[in-house]
């Protein structure tokens, strides 16, 4: 029953996550929303308000966080658990491009409209394919649609495991089977 920050895709914003969220909290986790308004990209507000939020829930339980990340949210919640290891539990990603191209999805060219200044490692912050120093489960779906299923998995590793899930991109927060494999995920033992 460890608290959980829930991050949404891409356009998205916490009600997007509300069912997976709501679904939690009946299993007893302290969960939070991300509280950053619509996921429109890391912009500098988002990461250090993001950054605060994590060390607040952190504070207040005193705990590791699980974090889960929808889409673009996974991508953000794994470059966190890089770059602050000490306040992140696991990390779960949904549906998330965390390998390969950055660009291996169907709403690349909207993504860049709103970020056009964007450069696919900004400036450092994002290490794709190499996965943070916290347990990492990718949940994918080769019935995705919106992204390439390929990306959406971790490379093997002894921190690393793979799920695959039959369901949309959209249905990543709601899905029963993908609900299922993060319980799981989520109260499985992690070793220290």
């Amino acid at each position: 029953n460890h608290p959980v920050l829930v991050i949404p895709g891409f356009g998205a914003n916490d009600i997007s996550t509300a069912p997976l969220r709501s679904c939690l909290r009946r299993l007893g986790y302290a969960v939070y929303g991300w509280d950053q308004g619509t996921n429109l990209g890391m912009k500098t507000k988002v990461r250090e308000g993001l950054t605060a939020r994590l060390k607040e829930i952190h504070g207040t339980y005193e705990e590791k966080i699980s974090l889960i990340g929808w889409s673009l949210g996974g991508v953000f919640a794994r470059e966190f658990a890089r770059h602050q290891p000490g306040l992140v539990r696991q990390v779960i990603t949904l549906g998330s491009p965390i390998n390969h191209s950055p660009d291996a999805t169907n709403v690349d060219a909207l993504f860049r409209r709103f970020n056009p200044q964007f450069k696919p490692d900004l400036e450092g912050f994002i290490k794709r394919s190499v996965a943070p120093p916290v347990p990492c489960t990718a949940i994918y779906s080769k019935s995705d649609g919106i992204v390439n299923w390929r990306t959406s998995m971790e490379n093997e590793a002894p921190n690393t495991r793979n799920i695959e899930v039959f369901t949309s991109h959209f249905g990543m927060t709601s899905n029963p089977l993908v609900l299922k494999a993060i319980a799981q995920t989520l109260a499985r033992p992690i070793e220290s």
